[in-house]
């Protein structure tokens, strides 16, 4: 079912909720999902409505006019968007597999509703995989001592194929800040949930010497600040002194392929909002 996505963050009072309804109301607006949320600690309000659009007399460009008087009312960030209208999304590796094939495979099988414009990857492994699925493989090597040639030839083919969202799908560099801000909550991202107490090489030989019992993942958006960025979706699993090395490398791509792909999904949706470094997310 095609619908439109209104996404709303405003200072909390009184009658948003109301005010917003009867916006919907009045136009025969059929509201499919609704989700709100006040956040105490910072006064803001958040909410997600998802309306059926063959329910609207209008298409998405006046429906943006017809609800800007009641955005300034309520000094509302908003956006409103049409789940017919995919959303490009440019995958970026390096040479391990199992995030990036696990993101192929749910495109290919229609579990992620996006379009796949490219990949880009700084090592040329990857190539058969992604070229066997009909996407463009860009190889774009990093130079250890001069990194800034790669990454504006990494910019430049983002802009080229008008991506709306970048997922680093284990991409093993660390973008520049002049990249982060240029695309701004644009940007995806996974790690291990090890940071910070694991840095380094080899995380998981770090942690089994330490006898961990839980390991897992984080999704979150990229900021200049090195993985500290608003956070998606995260999850773990248990693990004990039966476990080995490789037992713990295999669990934990498991739980980094499943929060990668989900937090992939609530963004695709319209489902996360970021206030602050903070998110809410509407799953």
């Amino acid at each position: 079912m095609r619908t439109f996505r209104l996404v709303i963050a405003c200072p909390d009072r009184v009658g948003i909720v109301a005010k917003v309804s009867n916006f919907l109301a009045t136009y025969n607006g059929w509201i499919t999902e609704a989700s709100h949320h006040s956040d105490t600690h910072s006064g803001w309000f958040f909410m997600r409505h998802e309306i059926r659009a063959d329910s609207l007399p209008f298409d998405l460009e006046e429906f943006r006019r017809a609800f800007a008087p009641i955005a300034r009312e309520f000094s509302m960030e908003w956006r409103v968007s049409d789940s017919s209208q995919l959303k490009r999304v440019v995958l970026m590796a390096s040479r391990e597999s199992h995030c990036l094939a696990d993101l192929l495979h749910r495109w290919h099988s229609g579990e992620l509703a996006c379009e796949i414009p490219c990949v880009i990857a700084n090592h040329d492994e990857l190539r058969s995989m992604v070229e066997w699925h009909g996407i463009p493989y860009y190889h774009v090597p990093v130079d250890p001592q001069n990194k800034e040639p790669a990454f504006a030839e990494v910019s430049r083919l983002v802009r080229e194929h008008a991506a709306d969202t970048v997922v680093l799908a284990r991409y093993m560099q660390i973008l520049p800040p002049q990249l982060c801000r240029e695309f701004a909550m644009q940007v995806i991202n996974i790690h291990h949930s090890f940071l910070p107490s694991f840095v380094g090489a080899r995380p998981y030989h770090q942690a089994s010497l330490r006898g961990v019992k839980l390991i897992g993942a984080t999704c979150h958006y990229v900021t200049e600040e090195l993985d500290a960025g608003p956070i998606i979706e995260q999850d773990v699993v248990r693990i004990s002194h039966r476990d080995s090395v490789e037992d713990m490398v295999r669990l934990g791509k498991d739980v980094e392929k499943m929060v990668l792909s989900r937090g992939l999904r609530y963004h695709l949706e319209d489902r996360v909002l970021v206030h602050d470094n903070r998110t809410v997310v509407f799953a």
